[in-house]
């Protein structure tokens, strides 16, 4: 599957990153406005241990070497999140937790 400029998708990532309203993702959802070379997207030419090339998705741009897994959706819950936890007594308590996706598109 190759990933095709204007459809959207949820983008994941091998590592946190810091969006512009504080909090950390740890992926992305957003159109694909385009896959472009270090040089395009940096300014210079890498070297072969660096990534060469970045996904512009919505306001958001990821190295390619950071996405783990693409998936092309037109739709993405980005609401809360049921979650758990262990307390030190050993229960097992669930929580409700933000999304870890970052909306690209709505920057």
């Amino acid at each position: 599957m190759n990933i095709e400029i204007g459809k959207t998708y949820l983008l994941t990532t091998s590592a946190w990153f810091f969006a512009p309203d504080g909090r950390t993702y740890r992926a992305a959802f957003g159109t694909v406005h385009g896959i472009h070379s270090s040089e395009e997207t940096l300014g210079l030419r890498t070297n072969a241990k660096s990534t060469n090339w970045y996904v512009q998705i919505g306001a958001l741009t990821i190295a390619g070497c950071q996405i783990e897994y693409a998936v092309q959706t037109d739709e993405c819950d980005m609401g809360q999140v049921c979650d758990y936890k262990v307390t030190e007594q050993g229960e097992c308590v669930k929580y409700f937790r933000p999304s870890d996706i970052f909306d690209a598109d709505d920057v």
